[in-house]
């Protein structure tokens, strides 16, 4: 509704944090403002264990600080076998006392999409009052229409490099009477309205949450990459990744030897499928298919908690976008099959042999071959 909604940061983790550490600003005491917002012992955080490191590491932090109780949403639940948001499960972990919800869109492993009015709705009538919501948005807002004034959150995170812009940009967009009560999340030139020497005032958001010099050149470019995808449409980028995504999830399905993690065929999800194969750790993917000019992820994608619930300590991951093809996913799956029988015919490494296969998030004897 206003350009006074739009912070920008280095990136999503960034916008975060912010968030996260100026509602802990004061560790738990009443702040001498009594319009801001603060966290303190009682209160409660609420998250899922599918987040990303970023969502979820600074409310750890936070809470530390305040005092306040951090409380998740199972993996089982945030994803459930059918692929499928628990909201009854969601509903329970909900009390008076929870202040803040904050989760992901769309998760980055699994690729579940998240049914946000419907979690909206239950944090607006069972948490407290005041309670605010935090969406990263990381994963959705390149690839869907994404409306905050629809969706009614407080809080989104975007992150630059994710959209086809540059690096070293995100930003947070916020409610305006929900930013201006929060305090500065730093100290410095722009972010103040006068300064003297036993105090200072600040000006109002976004001004106050960037203090420094802003990053113009990366502004500049996200603008650009905004308006590249705007030009595209989102809808059309939307309705061809959904069909890409579904054909890429089919094509797994029928190659032997690996489980696909995450909603099954023919349930709505993002294009992107990560996935597990016996005892060949996916470092080992990622270097054979990079070979043959296949480019896919190795890691625990900064989702360890996820993982672990899985029994995984790694997972290879395929992403697309709306510059794949069905040819591209056929070449994939072509040299992922390769890769499979070359690993085969090493011995009973597929199958379960010796040096563990990295089950319930142990790394020990599970090393990649390069």
């Amino acid at each position: 509704r206003s350009r006074n909604e739009i912070v920008f940061t280095s990136g999503a983790t960034e916008a975060i944090n912010l968030v996260a550490s100026t509602l802990s600003q004061t560790c738990g005491k009443p702040p001498q403002n009594a319009r801001e917002l603060y966290l303190t012992e009682g209160d409660e955080v609420l998250i899922t264990e599918n987040e990303h490191h970023s969502n979820i590491v600074p409310w750890q932090m936070a809470c530390r600080r305040s005092g306040a109780t951090l409380k998740y949403l199972p993996t089982n639940a945030a994803c459930t076998a059918s692929g499928e948001f628990d909201l009854r499960s969601f509903e329970e972990l909900l009390t008076p006392q929870t202040k803040l919800v904050s989760l992901q869109h769309v998760s980055n492993v699994l690729g579940t999409i998240y049914p946000i009015q419907a979690i909206v709705q239950l944090v607006r009538t069972k948490a407290h009052p005041g309670a605010k919501i935090l969406l990263d948005a990381c994963q959705s807002l390149p690839h869907m229409p994404v409306d905050v004034q629809s969706l009614d959150v407080d809080f989104l995170a975007g992150s630059g490099h994710k959209m086809c812009g540059p690096t070293g940009i995100g930003f947070l967009w916020g409610k305006e009477d929900v930013l201006n009560s929060l305090p500065p999340y730093m100290g410095g030139g722009e972010m103040i309205r006068d300064v003297y020497m036993d105090n200072s005032t600040y000006a109002d958001a976004p001004a106050r949450f960037e203090a420094g010099t802003p990053p113009i050149a990366q502004a500049v470019g996200l603008g650009a990459a905004i308006d590249y995808l705007e030009t595209i449409g989102m809808e059309r980028i939307h309705d061809y990744e959904l069909e890409l995504g579904d054909y890429l999830r089919r094509r797994l399905e029928d190659v032997e030897g690996i489980t696909v993690l995450g909603p099954g065929v023919g349930t709505e999800r993002a294009a992107l499928c990560a996935f597990v194969a016996g005892n060949v750790h996916p470092s080992d993917f990622s270097t054979f298919l990079d070979v043959e000019g296949v480019a896919i992820r190795a890691g625990h994608h900064c989702c360890q908690p996820l993982h672990r619930a899985l029994g995984y300590s790694h997972s290879a991951r395929a992403s697309l976008y709306f510059y794949n093809t069905k040819e591209d996913v056929d070449r994939f799956v072509e040299v992922l099959e390769e890769t499979l029988r070359f690993f085969g015919s090493l011995g009973n490494i597929v199958d379960g042999g010796e040096g563990g296969n990295g089950k319930d998030g142990d790394d020990e004897g599970f090393v990649p071959i390069f």
